[in-house]
Order: structure tokens, then sequence, then C-alpha cells
């Protein structure tokens, strides 16, 4: 097929890529001419693995181009992937998929089906048909469909390879035969239903996840209040089939470009409609409470964080990812720096992105030893590979008091046991081996 694709984030590049990945030729929109230069060199602009090779794998079948009127003239399928960020009190922002969609109605020459693959409250999809029957042709058929994602940023390329499951929302059994065709070669069961209860299916399935995250939390604050091991007791639930071991880790909260903004988008939604879903309200306040763990922790140490030289191990809200959107680096930094301590960060892949968002005494090393050295407190903010692995004994080796905040329970307790630190993670016993060795 001949496919289109609005946006070129995390979702639409990786979504036209796999497309051309099965054999379709793709056409992937962009407004921003530098980025767009850059795919066309089979350069991803954004950081995920797999995707720059899939891209030179697939150049015969990937055009890229931010002449979106040639883009949309003559496709079979034409997928909006742009983002949906969140307004101030909630909402998600329309705007970008709104201005998509006029600009297909002025395209188009043909019919094709127009699929909004951008994560959008329940009724926007029935908004955007109407918009572009308003504004095409009149002799030209559109149609539209609800195509939601579910991909995971750093594992987005195998999430849409091998995707859980594929919800196609249509309201014509044709547009659902013709989408199904679209992914025959994908590895996934499809799920066909209306439009509504497509992007309800997406909104649901995040929130829940949320929620998961959002409840171990609060689990591991009563373990540590009452001497009970989170690790344990999450690996306790974990043998329930009914309940899974995924998204029961603790730590200090969720972040990206989904789950923040999908629960407080849902969240607003109901309230819109005068209904409040207080599970997601609640999963929301511990999350922004969560964030702040390790700051609340730091204050048990010490009186102040002035003149503090603090190492900063991860900056993205996860491993995988260049993403900042919503991480605790962006949160507890800041604070760091407003009391008049030094930081020293290192992330694999995340600093020049930090660079942008964060001004200050902050020093981006090339190692996590450089980061450490001379150090008097460190925090763990993202559970990267290099700090999982890391041999433990270069904290007591390269810091000037071994103090470590741990927000992602990188390390198994017994092998701290063995170190002259103080650890302390989350919802587990603290390590208190400062002064020994």
């Amino acid at each position: 097929m001949k496919i289109a694709v609005a946006g070129t984030g995390y979702v639409g590049l990786v979504t036209g890529v796999c497309l051309a990945e099965h054999g379709h030729l793709v056409t992937c929109v962009d407004v921003d001419e530098a980025k767009v230069a850059l795919m066309q060199q089979g350069v991803s602009p954004i950081y995920e693995e797999g995707l720059s090779e899939l891209m030179n794998k697939n150049r015969d079948r990937l055009t890229y181009t931010t002449d979106y009127k040639a883009a949309y003239a003559d496709k079979d399928v034409i997928i909006i992937g742009v983002g949906t960020p969140e307004k101030k009190d909630g909402s998600a922002n329309l705007s970008y998929v709104y201005a998509v969609a006029e600009q297909i109605a002025h395209s188009v020459t043909r019919d094709c089906v127009v699929v909004v693959k951008s994560t959008v409250p329940i009724g926007t999809n029935d908004k955007v048909e109407a918009l572009l029957n308003a504004k095409s042709d009149s002799s030209i058929h559109i149609h539209v469909a609800s195509n939601p994602e579910f991909l995971a940023q750093g594992t987005a390329v195998r999430d849409t390879l091998h995707a859980s499951r594929i919800v196609i929302g249509v309201e014509e059994p044709e547009t659902g035969e013709l989408l199904k065709a679209m992914y025959q070669e994908f590895d996934a069961p499809i799920l066909v239903t209306n439009r509504k209860s497509a992007e309800m299916i997406k909104y649901a399935s995040n929130d829940f996840l949320a929620l998961k995250i959002s409840y171990v939390n609060e689990i591991a604050l009563l373990c540590e209040l009452v001497g009970a091991d989170i690790d344990d007791v999450t690996r306790g639930m974990g043998y329930d089939s009914r309940i899974g071991n995924k998204f029961l880790q603790a730590g200090i909260g969720y972040g990206g470009s989904c789950f923040p903004k999908d629960t407080k988008a849902l969240h607003w939604l109901a309230n819109f409609h005068d209904y409040e879903i207080k599970t997601i309200k609640a999963a929301i306040e511990v999350n922004e409470n969560q964030k702040l763990k390790p700051i609340k922790i730091a204050r048990k140490y010490f009186d102040s964080l002035e003149g503090l030289t603090i190492a900063v191990l991860g900056l993205t809200f996860k491993p995988g990812t260049d993403d900042l959107r919503e991480a605790p680096s962006l949160v507890n930094i800041p604070i760091m720096l407003d009391d008049g301590a030094h930081v020293k960060a290192w992330d694999p892949v995340g600093m020049e992105n930090f660079k942008k968002r964060a001004l200050g005494d902050i020093t981006y090393c090339d190692s996590i030893e450089s980061t450490l050295d001379g150090a008097d407190v460190c925090f763990i903010f993202t559970e990267w590979p290099e700090i999982k692995n890391l041999d433990v004994s270069l904290f007591s080796k390269e810091m000037r008091q071994a103090i470590i905040i741990d927000g992602r329970n990188c390390y198994a307790l017994a092998r701290m046991e063995q170190e002259p630190v103080i650890y302390h993670s989350i919802g587990r016993r603290t390590i208190s081996n400062l002064n020994r060795g």
C-alpha cells in the first residue's frame, strides 16, 4: 500500500519504518526541515534501539518530506501520529491533530482512509471525520479509523513489529478490512471494534499500568514503615497469574510521554462529564509525590544541600531512551541547584537533551567514575544497565562519603551490606555501614 505518516516522533516514525519493513511504500511528513534532512541521511532524530538500522534497510520504501500536499495527494492510507501534549488543565491539546486533518482535507486527490494513531480523547475521531468531510472535495470519500499505539519508548520497534495486539476502531466494515490487510504481515492479534471503544482501550490500558506503578509505590512506602521488603512482597504478588510481575517495580514514579498525560487526560475527560475516576486521581497524586522521594530522603542526612557535590546517575525517565519528559531528574535537580549544591551528572544518551532543559552549576561527566569522584551523595534516577552492573565498590572508592539514594532499587541489599556505605533505596531497609571499613 501507499501510506503517508504525519509526524516523525516516537509514534509516527516507528510506525512508518515498521510498515516499510513489511513492504509498504511509506512517506513520512514533518514540518521540521532539519529533522527531515537528518532522516533523509538515514539518521534517526530520536534514540530508539534498532530504528536507524531499519531506516537504512528500507531506504527504497521510505521517503521523508516537508511537502504535505504531495505526500497526502495519492495515498491509500494516511496515518496521523502527531503529539497530543498536555494542556495546563490536564486535557489533551489536539491542535496538531486538527491541523494535520485540515492539511489532509485540502491535499487528498482520491478516496482514502485516515488513521488516527495519536492518543486522543474519546470522540476525537468523530470530530476529525467531520472536519475532513467539511473541508475536502465532496466527490472524495475519506473514512476515519482509530488505531491507537501500544509501544513503549526504548522498545518501540519490537513493540510495533511484535505487538501485544493491534486495535482498529471503525464505523464501516470495509475500512476495517483494509487496515487488517495493511497489518497482515505483523505478528499480533487484531481486534476490530468501533472508534470510541478503540480510543478508550488506549486510555484504559495506559492508565491501568500507571495505577499498578502508583499502587506498588504506596505499598513500598508502607513497607519502609513496618519493616517489610518490597522486593519480596512484589515477588510474592507476581506469582499470581491474575496480577503478574510486570509494572510492580518500586521506584520514584512513572514518567515519559504517555502515562503522565494520559492519566491527566482521562481524569479531565471524566470531570468534563461530571464524573470522577477516583483511582486515576489517586495515581496522579501518588506519582507526583513519589518523584520528590529522593530529596526527602536526602533531608534525613543533610540539613542543607548547600556546598555539597552531588553525583546524579541517570537523567532520562527510563533506560533505553533519551526522552526526559516527566523524568524525576527534572524535578529533583533544580531543587539541588536552588539549595546551592554542585551537581555532577551522567547519562549514556540523555545529557544533551538535559542541557536544553536545565541551567545551573551542573558538570556533565563522560563516565560513572568521574561523576562519583569527590561526591558527598549520589542519586540514582534511571536504572541503566551500566548503573545496575556497576562494581559497587566504586561508591566508597570514588566518593568523599558514600551516601547513595537509589530511586530505582538497582542493587541487592546483600551486596551493599558488604560495602562501607549508606544505601537508601525504595521500600527496603537502609544499609548503614558508612563508618565501617
